[in-house]
């Protein structure tokens, strides 16, 4: 992301589920979901591996920083105690909303590319960045359907916000995979547009077909495609981590070392 950005290796996404899983799997740092940790009360596993010397990098979904909502500044000020609590190098969200009005969608959508729909998240990200301890990295996200009149491909409309806010990004292999086949995303041309000097690190992840839709599932195997994106990626840079997501019906230890590994001969290739 810069040069104070830390060399992060290859990580996994901690959950409770799979807590004692992830203290024995060889990983270098791992990423855990800001909004289920209570600072005040650190899991027993999470403290653990800080005290081995990994890193735990929060990862907020609900700032909703592309919504036209007034921003929600606890929901910044919790992540921000999380980051102290780890002694965080970065924190990071998505390039989403979540709620409007008193409408939850209790889940990450993408804003309309507009010029407009950049003003609001970059104004959100400046207030998000002045409110937290250390930098924030946003990621962009995996879609279904696209809102109509875009000014700009996900690629420059990414590329404006790094530009305007000096945010970091997490670059998400599984979702540029995803958006390839549902909304007919040129890979090529969003490696060549994004600022790759700005990745914190790299997301890969499962998904699974269904009636000609690829779903970005988190809880499926990573698919030879999205790795193949990764050395794709790794041939024009070096990302300073990438890591493994796992969200739901979790395999065996053995199977999700062998998915680490794969990332691995990936990033060597």
């Amino acid at each position: 992301m810069d040069a104070g950005t830390p060399r992060l290796g290859v990580g996994i996404g901690w959950r409770r589920e799979i807590d004692l899983t992830v203290e024995r799997l060889d990983v270098d740092f791992v990423e855990c979901v800001a909004e289920d940790v209570d600072p005040r009360r650190l899991p027993e596993s999470l403290s653990l591996i800080r005290e081995r010397g990994l890193p735990v990098l929060p990862h907020a979904v609900s700032l909703s920083l592309a919504g036209a909502e007034p921003l929600d500044t606890e929901r910044v000020r919790h992540l921000a105690r999380v980051a102290t609590a780890f002694d965080a190098p970065l924190v990071s969200d998505h390039v989403a909303f979540t709620r409007a009005g008193q409408w939850e969608a209790g889940h990450i959508l993408p804003p309309p590319r507009t010029s407009e729909s950049l003003d609001v998240l970059v104004d959100n990200v400046r207030q998000a960045q002045e409110l937290l301890p250390v930098p924030l990295a946003l990621e962009h996200v995996a879609a279904l359907v696209e809102w109509p009149d875009a000014e700009f491909t996900e690629a420059e409309f990414l590329a404006r916000l790094v530009e305007r806010t000096g945010c970091g990004l997490i670059l998400d292999v599984a979702n540029l995979h995803a958006n390839a086949h549902n909304l007919g995303t040129d890979p090529e041309e969003f490696l060549d547009t994004v600022p790759l000097d700005r990745i914190a690190y790299v997301h890969v992840g499962g998904g699974t077909w269904q009636d000609g839709i690829y779903h970005d599932t988190h809880a499926h195997p990573v698919v030879p495609e999205v790795l193949d994106l990764l050395a794709r990626l790794h041939a024009r840079t070096s990302p300073p981590g990438v890591m493994l997501e796992r969200d739901d019906r979790y395999p065996s230890d053995d199977e999700l070392a062998a998915e680490l590994a794969a990332i691995r001969a990936a990033i060597a290739r």
